[in-house]
């Protein structure tokens, strides 16, 4: 498996952890606490198979920034989580860090 397909299940675990979070109400749900340290453990098991080939800087600045904006998406559409501008912009700015730093960061691997 490429080693971008594991960092994007890598940013995608933990999306589903980190979204998963508010519904286990303290922990004291099951079933999402369940997705919660699933998810995580995923996560972190993913990422630590980027790492042979991603250094961990452009790596974990792409896992948190994808993570940040695509949660905040979720937060949007699926728990009705208000958003002023600001936060658009910064969001933006994150996302744009990202392609920058694939595209154009000298230690990046392509």
């Amino acid at each position: 498996m490429s080693k971008w397909a594991y960092l994007g299940l890598a940013i995608f675990s933990e999306v589903l952890a980190t979204a998963s979070l508010k519904s286990t109400e303290g922990f004291t749900k099951l079933l999402p606490s369940i997705f919660v340290l699933v998810g995580y453990s995923a996560a972190f098991y993913f990422l630590s198979l980027t790492l042979d080939t991603i250094p961990i800087g452009v790596a974990y600045a792409i896992w948190s920034g994808v993570g940040v904006a695509t949660i905040t998406l979720v937060s949007i559409f699926f728990f009705e989580q208000k958003i002023d501008f600001a936060s658009i912009i910064g969001i933006t700015l994150i996302i744009l860090g990202v392609i920058i730093l694939r595209l154009y960061g000298e230690s990046s691997v392509n």
